[in-house]
């Protein structure tokens, strides 16, 4: 079986982190395309022996993106093209089709009841969704919260397969040594209350709720790890207030599926809990601790976002024994109260927030056990499931239309993909070019 998988881009995000570990799963031969910015994920990819090509779209209606993208799958020879994130999903499907492949699996990972992928669910956004949805095969869910959504959308319950996120475990484990190293090469005492969080700075993440929550706390601190354009509006709220001594913008960090780097062992000679050559400029995600080693250096999770599709970040910070408050996670929502123990779901609130972070500092700093929600969704199971999926579309799907191209695609990430290496597609059999919404 050969599969194409296409995505959006390859930043550092947990869809990419994502697409990253099952690749190194399933039992298939696999290469990627992104769309734009091929990113760390797409270094860590090649790495790992997966082949990425950069397709060079240079916007959300960059519609010549669409016959580059047929032709490299009708000469890839692929059995099933399988696609994630919002313009991927719109542009993959319809791609797939001009190219005569019939078995379409899309994994929509963001898709909440207000937004998708941070940005606003637009009628236009919804239309577009649900008109290329229907050229796909399956879409797969990644909780049952997305799936109920996809069929308030309109999307047949025969289509919609629910394959939770995974995570690897073993990687999150809490490392005392981490910890110690991590607090000490960022100045914060050895005995001080820090607080974490991670994610896409953006409004919809509610990470202003966490910030004004910490500077009502005297002494304690905050380390908040990602990337975004709040980023600044963030900083200055935290002096606004006096704390901007206390409130710790890292930039985005290594999400765990560095190959190399298991927040134990090093990089480049780095420390574990630490990227490679030591601390370095706020915001770079070369330098400075890693997702594992951040998770070791605090006391309590924060997870504000009140609209999420999985939830990813709660279910590694459990695996690092933390207490996590969380606004919205339906990994953990979804299941019975004994699966996960340490979290607790709080409406947004500053003042509320501020309480449950105070009743946790006075309990003092510790490690709670491994709930056994981070067992379900090891991403060894996730995989498996993905794979009956695809074995499942492949025995519907009708036989691939194989057209003769003029040139194989050129391979590699440096490069975008050049239109003339293919025969492009009758532009009269295109489908209408309706101008993509802004995600």
């Amino acid at each position: 079986m050969k599969v194409l998988h296409v995505i959006t881009d390859l930043d550092a995000g947990g869809a990419q982190q994502q697409l990253r570990l099952l690749l190194r799963r399933l039992p298939a031969h696999c290469e990627v395309v992104t769309l734009t910015r091929p990113g760390p994920v797409a270094a860590g990819i090649e790495a790992d022996g997966t082949p990425v090509t950069h397709l060079g779209m240079t916007g959300d209606r960059d519609l010549t993106a669409l016959p580059r993208l047929a032709g490299l799958i009708r000469g890839g020879g692929y059995d099933l093209v399988h696609t994630h994130l919002y313009r991927a999903c719109v542009y993959g499907r319809i791609a797939a089709r001009m190219a005569g492949v019939r078995a379409v699996v899309a994994t929509e990972h963001s898709l909440g009841d207000a937004v998708i992928e941070g940005r606003r669910l637009t009628r236009g956004v919804r239309a577009l969704y649900r008109a290329t949805e229907r050229l796909g095969t399956a879409t797969v869910a990644v909780s049952d919260t997305v799936a109920a959504r996809l069929r308030r959308w309109g999307v047949p319950e025969q289509r919609i397969h629910v394959v939770p996120n995974g995570i690897e475990a073993h990687r999150f484990a809490f490392d005392p040594a981490a910890r110690a190293l991590v607090r000490t090469r960022l100045g914060l005492p050895l005995d001080a209350f820090v607080i974490g969080g991670a994610g896409r700075l953006v409004p919809g993440k509610r990470f202003d709720v966490l910030v004004r929550a910490v500077t009502q706390l005297p002494g304690v601190h905050l380390l908040l790890a990602g990337a975004g354009p709040e980023r600044e509006t963030l900083r200055r709220m935290a002096e606004q207030f006096g704390s901007g001594d206390r409130i710790h913008l890292l930039g985005e960090r290594d999400g765990a599926v560095d190959a190399a780097f298991d927040g134990r062992s090093t990089v480049g000679g780095g420390p574990a809990g630490w990227g490679p050559g030591g601390p370095a400029a706020e915001g770079r995600a070369a330098d400075g601790p890693d997702i594992p080693g951040l998770l070791s250096a605090i006391d309590v999770f924060v997870s504000p976002s009140p609209d999420e599709a999985f939830g990813l970040a709660v279910l590694e910070a459990l695996g690092s024994g933390l207490p996590v408050l969380h606004g919205s996670c339906p990994a953990v929502d979804e299941l019975p109260a004994d699966q996960a123990p340490g979290a607790r779901r709080f409406s947004l609130g500053v003042h509320e927030l501020g309480t449950a972070l105070r009743e946790l500092r006075r309990e003092g700093p510790g490690r709670l056990p491994v709930p056994p929600v981070v067992r379900r969704y090891d991403i060894a199971r996730s995989a498996e499931a993905l794979t009956a999926v695809y074995a499942e579309v492949l025995a519907g799907a009708p036989a691939r239309r194989r057209t003769p191209v003029a040139a194989p695609p050129q391979q590699g990430r440096a490069a975008a993909f050049p239109a003339a290496a293919v025969s492009l597609p009758d532009p009269s059999r295109s489908p209408d070019p309706t101008p993509l919404p802004n995600r």
